[in-house]
């Protein structure tokens, strides 16, 4: 059994959604593990990892529609905005979402169907620097 673990930074540009699923595909694959898991989680409570269509951006902007007309940027709604309107919101929409995933490994490789992709979703409105531990595990 191997096991090896990993921390990524990510620079996100503003509230979004940013498909990362190429840096961790590189990171398995630099593994040399042929059947196992890969397992992410990152380190925030106001920004999220979904699995999501990854071929029509349509969908990622549909889904930042939806989250805003659900969890509204809104004065007076929510008590905690110690850093801003977005605070509260950005709390909801994660424990809404996730912050792990486990995908399988088989080949080397993300065992991912054929439009998901990995996505770190950025709920602040302003760029922040995200950590996110990478875990492999297999043979």
């Amino acid at each position: 059994m191997q096991i090896s673990q990993s921390q990524l930074i990510f620079t996100t540009p503003q509230r979004g959604l940013i498909n990362i699923t190429a840096d961790i595909a590189l990171l398995v694959s630099q593994a040399q593990i042929s059947t196992g898991l890969c397992h992410l989680f990152l380190l925030h409570t106001s920004a999220s990892l979904i699995l999501c269509e990854n071929a029509d951006p349509l969908v990622l902007s549909d889904l930042e529609t939806f989250m805003q007309r659900f969890i509204p940027d809104t004065e007076g709604l929510y008590q905690h905005i110690a850093e801003g309107l977005d605070d509260m919101p950005a709390h909801i929409r994660t424990i809404l979402t996730q912050n792990s995933l486990t995908i399988p490994i088989h080949k080397t490789e993300l065992n991912l169907g054929t439009w998901q992709g990995i996505f770190l979703w950025e709920h602040r409105l302003d760029s922040h620097q995200r950590k996110l531990t990478v875990t492999l595990q297999g043979n």
